[in-house]
């Protein structure tokens, strides 16, 4: 007999199959298909919101809502004099659910365009690049131009502000299509707008042209569009025809120089609305650093009180109209200006060309004739029965 103690015996148990059930409240937990559906829902109501209430313009007052606000609180509080920036970002608070950041970056925007609001002190440079001062330090009012084409309350739907504690305007009742006379830019999510201006009268024309014959041949009466910094647009009438028509396109635009022959320098008066000086100062310096113009000795910015200068001091020798065209085609002194005509129509996103953005207005406007008639009309009849 051995002395060692029996081995016990191990019985092998086979593991339990899992439960369907379980893997599937598993899988179901590891889906989380709650949140799925709440980010899905929360992401479709935040687009629409930055697509409806920021970035796109409308096309019946050619604003977008923070403009609108912005001038809404100026006619508020308008007095005929200038107010600090500052008084009237806090103004438009009231009426706006965002910061005071966004609203200012706007205010500075609207008035450089230098239509509906009368700037005082340093409001930046849209050339330069240059930023406007502190809200503090700078003023504004309603110009003369605001004051007489955009407010008719008689006339104007109101709706609750965000908190309810105020009212603001659906859209202004403008007798002038802004639209097309300010331009804009925005980008919403999954789609973007950039309007380039047109020249205020040569849109005035045209609106009245078409008025009175909708058949009215756009081109005769406004042929390109019209940048704040100048430029020589290169004009191609099948492009244009097609931003005319269809709302998308691309339009070259490229600086203007003259050549001082005495001093042996080009002067760069006029530039590209896509760019600023500093970027074509920058861009020139770093292409004589690396050899590729060689006939440059000097660049510097000269821009005042009589308007944009770019000077290049050429070396002796070299051809000034040659050297431009090698600057055109390696730098931003000639750059394409992207359309998408992309407005509002009563809430929904559309992409529309030139003449039926005038239609558009043009039918808005004979509505806010239709309601002031109305409202005349009412009022005449009220007083006419006080008189009998």
């Amino acid at each position: 007999m051995s002395d060692e103690p029996e081995k016990p015996e191990i019985e092998e148990i086979e593991p339990e199959a899992p439960d369907e059930s379980a893997v599937a409240a598993v899988r179901h937990r590891g889906s989380n298909e709650y949140f799925r559906k709440m980010m899905d829902q929360n992401f479709l109501e935040y687009a629409s919101y930055v697509v409806k209430d920021r970035a796109i313009p409308d096309v019946d007052d050619g604003l977008k809502p923070v403009q609108r606000r912005i001038l809404w609180s100026l006619y508020k509080i308008d007095d005929g004099r200038t107010h600090k920036a500052a008084n009237v970002i806090g103004n438009t608070m009231h009426f706006h659910p965002h910061g005071d950041a966004s609203i200012g970056d706007a205010l500075v925007v609207l008035a450089n365009k230098e239509y509906f609001i009368t700037k005082q002190g340093n409001f930046g440079n849209i050339l330069t690049g240059s930023p406007a001062a502190a809200p503090r330090y700078i003023e504004c009012s309603l110009s003369p131009m605001g004051r007489e084409v955009l407010f008719n309350n008689d006339i104007t739907e109101f709706v609750d502000s965000y908190d309810g504690r105020s009212q603001e305007p659906v859209v202004l009742p403008v007798k002038i299509p802004s639209l097309l006379m300010l331009g804009s830019d925005g980008i919403a999510v999954g789609m973007a707008s950039s309007i380039c201006p047109f020249n205020l009268a040569e849109v005035c024309t045209t609106a009245a042209e078409l008025i009175r014959d909708p058949k009215h041949d756009i081109f005769t009466t406004m042929q390109a569009p019209d940048f704040p910094g100048g430029g020589q647009i290169i004009f191609d009438r099948a492009a244009m025809e097609q931003i005319y028509k269809t709302g998308r396109g691309s339009i070259k635009v490229r600086s203007r120089y003259t050549y001082d022959k005495s001093a042996n320098c080009i002067d760069i008066t006029q530039i590209p609305p896509t760019t600023t000086i500093e970027a074509i100062v920058e861009k020139v310096i770093d292409l004589v650093k690396q050899g590729k113009v060689k006939e440059i000795t000097d660049i510097r910015d000269e821009t005042g009180l009589d308007g944009l200068k770019i000077t290049i001091d050429l070396k002796r020798g070299a051809d000034p109209d040659k050297l431009m065209q090698r600057l055109f085609r390696m730098t931003t002194l000639e750059d394409s200006f992207s359309c998408n005509f992309n407005v509002l129509i009563a809430g929904v996103p559309r992409v529309l060309g030139v003449r039926e953005l005038f239609e558009e207005w043009t039918a808005f406007r004979m509505e806010c004739v239709r309601r002031r008639t109305h409202y005349d009309l009412t009022k005449k009849k009220e007083k006419l029965h006080l008189l009998q």
